[in-house]
């Protein structure tokens, strides 16, 4: 059922301050059109003693930064002369195509009043034919993501397809993305139409096939199969 499970690595993001890395990974380079992906946080310190977290600006070519925060707020400037605060339940996409420049900045840790900065980020490799095509940005609202419910299952769409949902994410290949919460007990499939399908555990423990698996693990699903993840605790 599963070919392949990645543990999450330490990586430096900013002078202390590193991240929990899973993509890319020396036996698995990418997963479907997704080639990077970290998991930053949960940070929660006192202003005063909180390090560096910003992201100086840096350029990018031929994919698409995705990023989305479960806390805090983050701001992004980039050299097309945007300037977005991301929040939780927003996705900031960025289309870097032909090159783009961008800094990702915490400038207020009163934001981390009553919780913690955390954010997934992930860049998505571009198909050939749209490597070089104007860069683009887009920061898109909660009320632009579809979230669907069941017992013991709260998902909201990110991007691309899964169960019947879309959004007005703007991808350039097929995929699905979604942020999942399941209560203890709960029950969730992935959706069906994709060759290559994962599953990131960011809290909690999940099930699969009677192994379980914890905070930091990427679980890469055989292709064919119909994998279900039974949430051992309340779990992300």
């Amino acid at each position: 059922m599963l070919d392949l499970v990645i543990d999450a690595r330490p990586a430096a993001l900013a002078p202390g301050f590193a991240v929990n890395r899973i993509l890319p990974y020396r036996l698995r380079r990418m997963l479907g059109p997704f080639i990077f992906m970290d998991h930053a946080g949960p940070v929660q310190v006192a202003p005063a003693q909180l390090p560096s977290l910003d992201v100086l600006p840096h350029p990018h070519i031929g994919l698409s930064t995705v990023s989305y925060l479960f806390g805090g707020q983050v701001t992004h400037r980039d050299s097309l002369g945007v300037e977005q605060i991301i929040r939780p339940g927003e996705v900031n996409w960025m289309t870097a195509g032909s090159g783009i420049a961008h800094s990702e900045r915490f400038e207020d840790p009163a934001a981390l009043a009553g919780g913690a900065l955390e954010m997934i980020q992930t860049w998505v490799a571009l198909p050939a034919a749209d490597e070089e095509q104007a860069p683009t940005f887009r920061n898109y609202q909660p009320p632009e993501l579809p979230i669907f419910t069941d017992t013991g299952v709260w998902m909201r769409l990110i991007a691309g397809g899964a169960f019947g949902l879309k959004n007005e994410v703007e991808t350039h290949s097929p995929l699905f993305y979604l942020h999942v919460v399941l209560q203890a007990g709960a029950r969730f499939g992935l959706p069906r139409g994709y060759p290559e399908r994962g599953a990131y555990v960011a809290k909690g423990s999940v099930e699969v096939g009677g192994r379980v698996y914890t905070p930091g693990q990427l679980l890469v699903f055989t292709p064919g199969l119909d994998p279900v993840l039974v949430a051992r605790e309340p779990s992300t």
